[in-house]
């Protein structure tokens, strides 16, 4: 049986929350199966949407690579590797964007919200980025793209690209389908519940990121906002309780309705100890393989230039035979 091809890639933007882990990171290790293949992009070209201090994006790409083999990806078994080291995720951009509508652009919401975040730089990449994210995807011939719910117009965009291109030059994309992994689930603020959970929110106590320390983890989560009523049951309009029990079931894989039952009787504050503990006895061994790769520097250089070298053999027969259909070779 033919393996399906898996894209899923991540901006160096900063260090990824509990929500991002449970929603993404800690899924791409299940994904590495007999019947998938993989590869993983830490997407830096994207990061230049925002202006970016060169060292400091080096650095923060380098410590993503870290980050995601510290979370179970296995880069013997899936090409892991820097964007901006394969420069066929370049070539391959032009030729799509001139493929590609601008009203198609307008109609993504996410430069709206990006613009109003940066003001003061609302340029030419902000708008045609999702080019790149479809040449991203194409560019390997992806069948499946992990996805939320916020990324999937982006998919969308790849799909609509890639079969206008196969009906003016001749079947040359897979087209592409979004996939929702059956584990995951979706982390809230701790100070907003309503809203969620994100690495660039202004106040730190609303996220806990990866490397957290446990200290840190223990004490956002009590001040974890819940309610006036006291019980512990999950409920319409509950956020803050609701968030804090979906939490604990993501890292234990309780179901709700056991993890309901087993704080019968208890207060909020067993509640948040509960869950802060499951979360520092989850992502602690992430942190200190993480620590233990980027101190072997040298060896994390090496797999990504090997993932690099991987991706870019694939690559290069996606820009030949695309290069060769609209007249480039």
């Amino acid at each position: 049986m033919e393996k399906k091809i898996i894209l899923s890639g991540i901006q160096p933007s900063g260090i990824p929350t509990l929500g991002n882990y449970v929603g993404a990171l800690r899924n791409w290790k299940l994904l590495q199966s007999e019947d998938k293949f993989c590869y993983y992009c830490v997407a830096n070209m994207h990061a230049l949407t925002v202006r970016q201090n060169a060292d400091e994006l080096r650095e923060r790409s380098l410590g993503m690579a870290a980050l995601l083999i510290a979370c179970g990806i296995d880069p013997s078994i899936s090409p892991l590797f820097i964007q901006s080291d394969v420069v066929q995720h370049a070539q391959l951009n032009w030729v799509l964007a001139c493929n590609t509508y601008m009203g198609e652009l307008n109609r993504m919401t996410q430069f709206k919200d990006k613009s109003a975040k940066h003001s003061d730089n609302i340029n030419a990449g902000l708008f045609t980025y999702p080019v790149l994210m479809a040449g991203d995807i194409l560019l390997y011939q992806a069948d499946l793209v992990p996805v939320g719910n916020d990324q999937k117009q982006h998919v969308e965009l790849a799909r609509n690209i890639a079969i206008r291109f196969n009906n003016a030059y001749g079947e040359t994309f897979k087209v592409p389908e979004p996939y929702i992994p059956k584990l995951g689930g979706r982390v809230m603020s701790l100070t907003e519940p309503e809203k969620k959970m994100s690495k660039s929110d202004p106040n730190p106590n609303s996220y806990i990121s990866i490397l957290d320390e446990p200290s840190v983890i223990t004490k956002k989560l009590k001040r974890a906002v819940t309610d006036s009523e006291g019980r512990i049951a999950y409920g319409e309009g509950r956020f803050g309780v609701n968030n804090l029990l979906s939490i604990y079931c993501a890292m234990t894989g309780k179901n709700m309705d056991e993890a309901v039952n087993s704080f019968d009787g208890c207060g909020y504050g067993v509640l948040k100890t509960a869950v802060a503990d499951a979360v520092i006895e989850e992502i602690q061994p992430v942190q200190e393989k993480y620590k233990y790769i980027l101190a072997n520097r040298g060896d994390l250089e090496s797999v990504i230039r090997d993932g690099a070298e991987r991706a870019a053999e694939a690559a290069e027969k996606t820009i030949d035979l695309v290069y060769k259909k609209v007249g480039l070779r």
